[in-house]
């Protein structure tokens, strides 16, 4: 009976070692290998965000720019008034949206 309760033992005792020494190496692999992590300011990335989304919205407004032009030569071209007073509220409407970022810069 102690033979099979000092192989017991042994065997627990080994098993717990060997725990140990896999949490051991566990957590000193997790020290080795961290990465250190070299984060830009917060406020630099937030502002290269809202340059990309005017830069979006600039060429939106020379998009529309470039077609309200179309719309009033083709009005001057075929005499029609509502469609003269489209083209120019469509060119108008483009150059806004093209300055709207200085147009918020002069405000603010």
């Amino acid at each position: 009976m102690k033979k099979a309760s000092l192989n017991t033992t042994k065997a627990n005792d080994r098993k717990i070692k060997r725990l140990y020494l896999v949490a051991a190496t566990v957590v000193a692999a997790a020290f080795v290998m961290a990465m250190p992590a070299f984060a830009d300011d917060p406020l630099t990335t937030i502002n290269n965000l809202s340059d990309f989304v005017f830069s979006a919205i600039k060429a939106i407004g020379a998009i529309l720019l470039g077609f309200g032009i179309v719309q009033i030569g083709l009005a001057l071209k075929g005499h029609d008034a509502s469609q003269r007073a489209q083209g120019f509220m469509t060119f108008f409407g483009g150059v806004v949206i093209y300055f709207a970022k200085d147009i918020l810069d002069m405000i603010l």
